[in-house]
């Protein structure tokens, strides 16, 4: 598979489940996987029991890691969300447009809005 086009940091809108037409930010991008994980959306719930945190203070009894129901974003795959355009505000495709670097006079590829009437830059 060719790189992702969705990056760490990127806002995001999911398109298909529970959270259908949410966003929020992507925290961990997983290239290999083809998944990204995205802050506060696809929440799913562990349950966990209290265990002892190792070498937490050599001093004293073990502190406690809390045990209950835990609540943890998992994985979407990448094909589930869209990019926000930070310009236009609304999901878009990503493309690629080549720019020439000022400081070392070589090309770099950068990630542009797809949507009519935009094509701004979405890296920063």
């Amino acid at each position: 598979m060719p790189g992702m086009k969705v990056k760490k940091g990127d806002l995001v809108q999911m398109l298909v489940g529970k959270d259908r037409g949410k966003q929020g930010r992507v925290i961990e991008a997983r290239p290999t996987e083809a998944r990204v994980i995205v802050e506060n959306l696809n929440v799913a719930t562990r349950h966990q029991k209290p265990r002892p945190i190792r070498d937490a203070n050599r001093m004293g009894g073990p502190e406690m890691a809390p045990g209950g129901r835990i609540e943890k974003p998992v994985a979407v795959p990448t094909g589930n969300v869209m990019v926000v355009c930070p310009t236009c505000k609304l999901p878009t495709r990503v493309g690629y447009k080549f720019k020439d670097d000022a400081k070392s006079g070589k090309q770099i590829k950068v990630r542009v809005c797809k949507r009519t009437g935009c094509g701004e830059e979405l890296d920063r």
